[in-house]
């Protein structure tokens, strides 16, 4: 696999709060023309691009901002964890309570609580920018 592209509304916010999380700004674009409208099957795109990556580099996210044609909702603003499609995206951390500290400040809200799966694992998901659904997950024992 070489990345996982999510559309956002606010590049410059989506950015930030991936860059909370640990990962690293690769590179921006801005993106139009021939190449894109043919792979996307739409016409007339023009995209602001962010390409962020895992500080190990084996891990890329994509995160696209669509000028035009404008982004369209896939359904309700803010889906529930069960609902069709790409879930949610996990990142381990070392200090599950200070991540969650950190991406509030960016807008982040648990979806439901901290809870501990047996002596492993403190795990969460919270919902961040453009309703993307973030889960993380805390070694524990």
């Amino acid at each position: 696999m070489d990345n996982v592209g999510i559309v956002v509304d606010d590049l410059e916010a989506a950015v930030a709060f991936f860059t909370e999380l640990g990962m690293e700004l690769e590179g921006e674009a801005q993106l139009e023309g021939v190449c894109p409208d043919r792979m996307l099957g739409l016409d007339g795109v023009r995209s602001a691009i962010a390409m962020m990556r895992t500080p190990d580099g084996h891990g890329k996210l994509e995160l696209t901002k669509f000028h035009a044609p404008a982004a369209i909702a896939a359904g309700p603003p803010d889906p529930a964890p069960n609902t069709l499609g790409l879930h949610r995206v996990m990142f381990a951390v070392d200090d599950i309570d200070d991540t969650i500290t950190r991406l509030r400040r960016h807008g982040a809200e648990l979806v439901g609580e901290v809870a501990q799966y047996e002596n492993a694992y403190r795990l969460c998901n919270l919902r961040g920018p453009s309703g993307i659904i973030v889960a993380l997950a805390e070694r524990i024992g």
